[in-house]
């Protein structure tokens, strides 16, 4: 999947599917994640949610998605590669780069294991 996804380019690199038949509120996505809030002046700055972002918060780890309406829903994301997973909530928007789907802050970047760009499967769970 990680080779293919690769091939097809980042611009296409979205994968949407529900697990076992699973309502689009329950979809997973499988696509390229970045990391933000360090050196770009995201830390400290107030979110779309209205909190104010911590790229270093663990408890819960934050991420940016690219739709309102995802403010505030919970997420797992896992780390193709590694297998590594963690649990988030979404206070911000992003990605504005196609082909990815979800930012990480730095502390949730770090528990994965991606140092910058990584392939990761993103689980809606609320």
């Amino acid at each position: 999947m990680i080779v293919a996804l690769a091939i097809a380019g980042a611009a296409s690199a979205r994968v949407l599917f529900g697990a076992n038949g699973a309502s689009p509120a329950h979809a997973s996505e499988v696509c390229i994640a970045s990391q933000y809030g360090v050196g770009d002046g995201y830390h400290g700055r107030r979110t779309a949610s209205g909190r104010i972002f911590d790229t270093y918060a663990s408890d819960p780890y934050t991420i940016a998605r690219p739709s309102r309406n995802d403010l505030g829903r919970r997420f797992r994301i896992t780390n193709l590669k590694t297998g590594a997973s963690i649990e988030a909530v979404s206070t911000d928007l992003g990605p504005f780069i196609a082909g990815r789907c979800v930012d990480l802050g730095r502390a949730g970047a770090d528990a994965l294991g991606i140092g910058g760009l990584g392939f990761v499967r993103v689980e809606r769970l609320d």
